[in-house]
Parts: structure tokens; C-alpha cells; sequence
């Protein structure tokens, strides 16, 4: 089946590396009208650089519920999506080979009627280590059988291959099953320690279990199991599994009750890249009105939120007792967008290091957590303030950090090779308020996955203060109440990019 974009989608395709940089930085989204299982309608498409997001209207056939995965390549030139029913090409076309994805009836019945899978972080598309033009596709769905009431029973993968149909790709494998079990929804991904293969995880349902596949550039090297130490999770209530950017920890959610008393947890672990092994698991509980869904770690790996239906919660894991760390920093205004609540639903962390919440109904308006590297209410939550040209509900886009490297502290060898370095990268430094009497703000963005430093110079090259920035924040604030009246030059450096402002100080 072939079918063209409209003038406007077209230009935008063409024009996308004007805004995107990177692996994870597209983000498909609308559901468009249902007339068929190819809805129709305009969508939209968001682009992310490294501070900004971009809503681009287009129309398309592919359209979304909640399952959501895309890849794009290093420029950031979409390659792929799917919403667990079928596979788009970067040119909008099914891909050769790429229907039929989850074979069952409940992928049926939700693959003709809506707009794909209703479940979050149900796909991830990985590049194959070590091979340029081959990707694998973890996906699931429902299984429509009694014995699994619509739960997950198998875990597939898909193989495309990007060399073959003239560079638009084909799937060379299908549906063939990682998994066999009762497993619980969503699957996540992160870099071995190695800095070249891959861990696939996913919970197993009815107990304290979780899957471990290692992908190497063989394929599944394995599957294992772990026990996570936990009380068991049930169906329906465990949700959304993330690994942190920096890959040391790993979440998910988990409630239980009655509307109006739910018992809500966050659980925490610290994850071994190197052997793929889960430890010291936390239990972080609360009781809320609603239940909840949604998990995201802030760029900085530091803050892990946790949303109910009403409510956003931050928990600090660096800390040495990280139950006690739990605080609201948001409640849901009550906002209707336009005719239905813009409710807290599940959580992306974009490129541009903030995280975007969906709401779980039919909306055209969404969350984000502005600062999600600052404690408290200093996070910045600002509620249904990203207008989309296109209705959305439960949307999610599941990207591991495709650009951790190698671990070496755990015994693992690295084993990238041919590496290349970056080129120069726009830190986007600013200082404010400049001139200043002591307190200022640096805004700046750091190359993916590295850190910086912060210096401040005299007037006679003298360092007079340093700072250590971490990996993936954006913003600090400083009171330097010793720097006398004059003019400073200041300088963040990461890797071989740089970035110079001059400061004024007036006391």
C-alpha cells in the first residue's frame, strides 16, 4: 500500500534535520479521525533540539493510542515508527513487510477500530550492535485469550534491515517470540556496560520477577529471570518500567486499592550494566485519592516523578533515605482541553531534557516539567502548555538513551570501536540578570550524555570559582557574593566544545 504526505508534511520531512540531531529526537503523536484502521485526519510531529520542541501539523496514516516507538538516524532523519500494528518508513509508507505486527485478536480488534495498541511503552526499536543498516523491534500486545484477559503473553521481535527497498528498509523477520509468559506491559531498554550491546527487560506477571534479554551482534545471546526482592506485581497495576540516563537505576510503577483509597509506589533499584543484575530494591509508598501510571527520571538521573491522576510527585534517589524525599509539585488544575480534563497520564523525557505527561483522555494540550534537574516546586510544572495542532490521548513515545557509553568501574570491557568524536557543539550558554550583585543563572546545554564545568575568570586569567555540571542538566543557580566589582569572563567546557560569556558584577 503506498500514499503521498500533503505539500505541507513533505516540506516538513525534507526540513528536519533543521530541528532534530539525534536518535530520539522526533516524537509522532495524534490519533486523527477513525474511518478506518489507517485513520485519517491531520497529526503531528514534534522535533526536538536541544532546548526547544517544535509542533509540526501533518497529515499521515499512521496514527497512535499509546504504544508508540520511532527511531531516527544520527541527524535525526526519521526511519521508522510503529504503533504495534504496523511499521511507517521514513517516506510514510508501510514498510515492505512491515503489517501483521502482534498477531491476535485483541491486536485485531484494536488495529482495525482505533489507533493502534492502548498500551504504553509496549515498543523499542535498538539499533543491532555493531551492524549500521539493521535494527530489531521489541513489541507486544494483548492476548484476547481467557486465560490472559487481553494481558500480554508473548514479547516479539521484528528485524529490519535499512539497506534493502532503496534505503526506505524492510523487515526481514517477524513476530518472532523473545518471551512466552505472563508478562506485564511495557518493555525497556538500556546500554550494556560494554557500550555496545543491549538489555530488554520486562516484569512477569503474579510475582516478583523480571525478564533480562541480552542483545549482542548476534541477536538474544540469552534470556534470564531475576527476582527483584519485591512484593509481587499484578496485572494492571504495574506500569510503565524506566531505566535512568545514566543507566545506574531502574523504576517502575505500582498501585492497588479502590477509587477514592489507593495505596501508590514508586519502585526503585540500582542496576549493574556490566552483569545486567537489579539490587537494593526501594519501596517508596503513598496514599492518593487516584491511581497512577506514569515514572520518568530527570536528565540528570538524580529526581524520579511519579504521577497520579491528579497529582505529580518528585522523589530525590541520591539521597540516603529517598522515602522520605517524596513531595507534590503539582496538582491538576481541572483544565478542560478543549471538552475533556487534562488528567496526568504517563511521561516522556525529551531530548531537550525536560518531561512531557500526557493526559489520558481526547485532548489537544499537554503537560511538561520545565526544570525537571531542580528540586521541589524549583521543577517548574507547567500544566496543559504545550498546544498541539491535533488531538492526542494517552500519548508516549518510548526511547532508551541510545548515546550511554561504556561503564568500565564494574569489570566490563569497552567495547566501542571507531568511535567518533563530536564536532562542535552549541552549549547555548547565557548568564542572567548580567550585570549582577551576586546571584546568577547560567542556562546552558551540554553534549548528550556528558558533563561540563563551569568556571569564572578574573581579569588576570585567574580561576576564582569551578563548578562540576552533570550530565544532562540545563540549569544552575550560583550565589558568588566574593566576586568583587569588575568584568569576568566565564566558560563552560565539555568534551572539546566550549562556550564564553563575559559577566559584570556591580555591587
Amino acid at each position: 500500500m503506498k500514499y503521498f504526505y500533503y505539500l505541507i508534511v513533505f516540506v516538513m520531512v525534507k526540513t528536519s534535520c533543521c530541528f532534530s540531531q539525534g536518535r530520539n529526537h522526533q516524537w509522532l503523536i495524534g490519533y486523527g479521525l477513525f474511518t478506518d484502521q489507517y485513520t485519517t485526519g491531520q497529526k503531528a510531529r514534534l522535533l526536538f533540539d536541544s532546548s526547544s520542541v517544535t509542533a509540526m501539523p501533518e497529515m499521515r496514516k499512521l496514527a497512535f493510542m499509546a504504544a508508540h516507538a520511532d527511531i531516527s538516524d544520527e541527524n535525526g532523519n526519521l526511519l521508522m515508527a510503529t504503533n504495534g500494528c504496523w511499521i511507517m518508513n521514513g517516506s510514510g509508507d508501510t514498510m515492505m513487510n512491515g503489517s501483521g505486527l502482534n498477531p491476535d485478536p485483541y491486536t485485531t480488534q484494536w488495529c482495525n477500530s482505533t489507533s493502534g495498541i492502548p498500551y504504553p511503552h509496549a515498543d523499542v526499536f535498538l539499533p543491532l550492535p555493531d551492524d549500521s543498516n539493521r535494527y530489531i523491534l521489541f513489541h507486544h500486545s494483548g492476548n484476547a485469550s481467557p486465560q490472559y484477559n487481553d494481558m500480554p503473553s508473548d514479547l516479539y521481535y521484528t528485524m529490519i534491515d535499512m539497506s534493502l527497498d532503496s534505503g526506505s528498509g524492510a523487515v526481514t523477520q517477524k513476530n518472532v517470540v523473545a518471551i512466552h509468559d505472563r508478562v506485564l506491559l511495557g518493555v525497556a531498554a538500556c546500554k550494556h556496560a560494554n557500550g555496545r550491546d543491549w538489555w530488554v527487560v520486562m516484569l512477569r506477571d503474579s510475582s516478583d520477577l523480571i525478564y533480562k534479554i541480552l542483545l549482542t551482534p548476534q541477536g538474544i545471546a540469552s534470556v534470564s529471570t531475576q527476582s527483584l526482592g519485591v512484593p509481587h506485581h499484578q496485572a494492571w497495576q504495574a506500569l510503565q518500567p524506566v531505566f535512568s540516563p545514566d543507566g545506574k537505576k531502574f523504576a517502575y510503577r505500582y498501585y492497588y486499592g479502590i477509587w477514592g483509597n489507593y495505596t501508590n509506589q514508586a519502585r526503585l533499584f540500582d542496576f549493574d550494566r556490566c552483569s545486567g543484575t537489579f539490587s537494593n530494591g526501594n519501596i517508596i509508598q503513598w496514599t492518593d485519592s487516584q491511581p497512577g501510571l506514569g515514572i520518568m527520571f530527570s536528565a540528570n538521573s538524580q529526581y524520579l516523578y511519579a504521577s497520579t491522576f491528579n497529582k505529580i510527585y518528585q522523589i530525590n534517589t541520591d539521597t540516603s533515605n529517598v522515602a522520605a524525599s517524596l513531595q507534590q509539585v503539582a496538582l491538576y488544575d481541572g483544565y478542560l482541553s478543549p471538552y475533556f480534563q487534562t488528567d496526568f497520564w504517563v511521561m516522556y523525557r525529551a531530548a531537550n531534557g525536560k518531561i512531557y505527561i500526557s493526559s489520558g483522555s481526547s485532548v489537544i494540550d499537554m503537560h511538561y516539567i520545565n526544570y525537571p534537574d531542580s528540586v521541589g516546586f524549583a521543577c517548574d510544572v507547567q500544566q496543559h502548555a504545550l498546544h498541539l495542532p491535533c488531538y492526542t490521548g494517552r500519548a508516549n513515545v518510548n526511547h532508551p538513551n541510545y548515546y550511554l557509553g561504556c561503564d568500565t568501574t564494574s569489570g566490563c570491557a569497552c567495547l566501542i570501536t571507531g568511535v567518533k568524536e563530536n564536532e562542535q557543539h552549541n552549549l547555548k550558554f547565557s548568564i542572567s540578570p548580567n550585570p549582577t550583585s551576586n546571584n546568577i543563572t547560567i542556562i546552558y546545554m551540554l553534549p548528550q550524555n556528558k558533563v561540563g564545568v563551569f568556571d569564572v575568570f578574573d581579569m588576570n586569567g585567574k580561576r576564582v570559582f569551578t563548578y562540576h555540571l552533570p550530565p544532562w542538566s540545563t540549569l544552575q543557580n550560583f550565589n558568588l557574593p566574593f566576586l568583587k566589582d569588575g568584568v569576568y569572563q566565564c566558560m563552560i567546557t565539555s568534551g572539546n566544545s566550549r562556550g564564553n560569556n563575559k559577566l559584570v558584577v556591580i555591587k
